[in-house]
């Protein structure tokens, strides 16, 4: 069931967010809420039927260092593209 959800973000960053979304072929909507699911799935795992066909095609496919840390890498490129 999808539930309306309203947000206050600042007038550019939606802007850029849209043409950022249509590139990809989705709604903001979808992308909002695939961010969520995103960053919350430490606390619900997503089940592997639940991925798309391209996305388990794909998984597992990178190798990484141990010792990467994910969320830094990409808090500081978020920051760089983003000027924060």
């Amino acid at each position: 069931m999808n539930t309306k959800l309203t947000l206050t973000i600042e007038k550019e960053v939606i802007e850029i967010a849209k043409k950022y979304a249509k590139e990809k072929g989705q709604s903001l909507s979808e992308m909002v809420e695939n961010y969520f699911k995103f960053v919350t799935v430490k606390r619900a795992k997503i089940k592997e039927k639940q991925l798309s066909p391209k996305v388990r095609k794909l998984r597992g496919i990178i190798k990484t260092d141990e010792n990467l840390d994910y969320k830094q890498i990409l808090t500081e490129e978020l920051s760089k593209k983003y000027g924060v």
